[in-house]
């Protein structure tokens, strides 16, 4: 029987994932979409897609519509051009996160600026009820890597919160009509650390998800490269994950979560909280 202080942990390997290879597009699906259907793992909490993506050089999605979703993009490596029916236009490179609140409506394209291929996330989360037909928003925001270094980084979270400001343009986590928080970390060789959850409001065990990044390049087989270890702080399993692999997390209400760097090199990971 789980405890308070417990985490459930269940692994969605990279090659459990969906994945297409269209030429200029490499692509993962971590939920259903486009034509990777799985009826078993459609979202997860406000979670809804979690795609990871390589868009080579002078490609990349022609100018197309969203309405009522809350759609970010976490730059990996590359740059990523983005122009938008809001009259935005600018290009995003590593560390930058971009927001966009399509309410009621938006068009927008998204392609790999200069010679090199970009690698970005982009994530979907469904909006809090009531809200997903707001005016459209775009905000961006951008973090270096030593300010996700051996931590948790807040990037998103909540746009009722004290934590995030509603310029287009500010330090801190970029605003999301969504009961999500997204954190981004850098994780140095041997290290460890515990993330404590922010205050939920919810009676049930909250639900996060956590993702490493596949930065070794394109491999829809075995999951391989950076060890990350990922339990609770106190009782309840470990698990390890390779580049691709995630999991989802069902957390205690009293529970920390644990991270270890057991390889070599450095794990770039992505922490979602939808508690």
């Amino acid at each position: 029987m789980s405890s308070s202080k417990s985490i459930e942990i269940i692994p969605r390997r990279n090659t459990e994932r969906g994945h297409a290879d269209h030429g200029w597009l490499k692509s993962f699906h971590t939920f259903s979409f486009a034509n990777f259907n799985d009826s078993e793992h459609e979202s997860f909490g406000s979670l809804r897609v979690l795609n990871e993506d390589r868009v080579a050089p002078s490609t990349g999605f022609g100018t197309h519509s969203h309405r009522e979703y809350e759609i970010f993009s976490y730059v990996i490596s590359g740059a990523l051009e983005h122009q938008d029916s809001m009259g935005n236009t600018e290009i995003l490179s590593r560390g930058a996160i971009q927001m966009t609140s399509t309410g009621t409506g938006i068009s927008h394209s998204e392609k790999a600026h200069g010679s090199q291929e970009v690698h970005f996330c982009q994530i979907w989360a469904s909006p809090r009820p009531g809200e997903g037909r707001g005016k459209p928003a775009y905000f961006t925001r951008h973090f270096t890597d030593e300010e996700k270094r051996n931590q948790f980084r807040l990037i998103i979270a909540p746009s009722n919160s004290s934590e995030v400001s509603l310029d287009r343009e500010a330090a801190g986590p970029a605003p999301i009509r969504s009961q999500l928080r997204a954190y981004a970390s850098l994780m140095d060789p041997g290290i460890s650390f515990v993330h404590a959850f922010h205050p939920s409001r919810s009676p049930e065990r909250r639900k996060a998800y956590i993702h490493v990044v596949q930065k070794s390049g394109y491999n829809p087989g075995n999951a391989k490269g950076v060890r990350l270890r990922v339990g609770a702080q106190i009782e309840g399993p470990i698990i390890e994950l390779r580049e691709g692999d995630g999991s989802y997390l069902f957390v205690g209400k009293d529970a920390g979560l644990k991270v270890e760097n057991a390889g070599e090199g450095a794990v770039e990971f992505l922490l979602f909280d939808m508690g």
